[in-house]
């Protein structure tokens, strides 16, 4: 049986760049970007969850965070149906020099991975796609 998931994510903003990480979808053989964040536990606020999550993946510390949107989303990963709440934050980094390049990443078990960041244009302009697909419409 199929669960729904909740997720938070951040759309860090660098001019018109957002910090974005690059995945790919087995199935559809095509990669996607989505912006950094990750499950919401049991229990916990999405606001920490996004918190928690960035303070997992980067090691920093960020401020200024604040709700801009929920989305419901459906779709297909790696062949499954999946169904995701995302909520979508807007935050900064605590340490400014983030803003600068290439952010380097971690995340059990994948491993170390880097976000970068990438307007939306340049995202299609590689005939890829960013996801949530609804994160178009705020932006």
């Amino acid at each position: 049986m199929s669960k729904i998931r909740a997720l938070a994510i951040c759309l860090f903003r660098n001019g018109e760049r957002i910090l974005v990480e690059r995945n790919y979808d087995t199935v559809k053989q095509d990669y996607y970007w989505r912006p950094l964040g990750g499950g919401v536990e049991f229990g916990e606020h999405s606001r920490d969850a996004v918190i928690r999550e960035i303070r997992e993946e980067t090691g920093e510390e960020i401020e200024n965070v604040r709700l801009l949107h929920v989305i419901e989303s459906f779709f297909e990963a790696d062949g499954k149906p999946e169904h995701e709440i995302v909520f979508v934050y807007d935050a900064e980094f605590v340490n400014r020099s983030l803003y600068d390049g290439i952010v380097e990443c971690f995340e059990k078990p994948i491993g170390r991975f880097t976000a970068c960041w990438k307007t939306p244009q340049e995202i299609a302009d590689l005939e890829e796609r960013l996801v949530p697909e609804a994160l178009k419409q705020l932006l």
